[in-house]
């Protein structure tokens, strides 16, 4: 089975979290669901290169991230792939972005993020963020 290693960006603006959904995809089981924005590191990448990559790609967000913004990494296996994702905590100094690839987007504070329906993957981080005191 295929593994993929990926990253997520853990967008913050103000205390709120950008939490974006999946548009529809190649796998119905992830159609919709909510994640932090990133995707697959490329070889030759390391994780906080591959982030700023991928932010720039679906968001158009030129962002700096730093191995010190590391939050946490998942192990998850789906159905028809597995992943290791690792996530970054980024503080932005705009909510402005460009949606490019997904559905639809939310701004939650952490004690709402547990009221959308994440991709699977993402439920331990979004545990994570809801016991952290502060996200300054």
């Amino acid at each position: 089975m295929k593994h993929l290693e990926v990253v997520g960006g853990i967008l913050i603006f103000q205390g709120k979290i950008l939490c974006m959904q999946r548009n529809i995809g190649k796998y119905e089981y992830l159609n919709f669901k909510y994640e932090f924005p990133g995707g697959k590191v490329e070889a030759g990448e390391n994780h906080p290169q591959a982030l700023m990559r991928e932010l720039k790609e679906e968001l158009d967000l030129d962002l700096n991230v730093f191995e010190t913004d590391y939050f946490g990494e998942v192990s998850y296996q789906y159905p028809d792939f597995a992943i290791t994702m690792y996530c970054y905590l980024c503080h932005l100094s705009s909510n402005c972005f460009q949606q490019k690839e997904h559905a639809n987007y939310k701004w939650l504070n952490q004690n709402e993020l547990h009221t959308l329906d994440w991709a699977p993957a993402d439920h331990p981080i979004v545990k994570k963020l809801e016991k952290l005191v502060s996200l300054e």
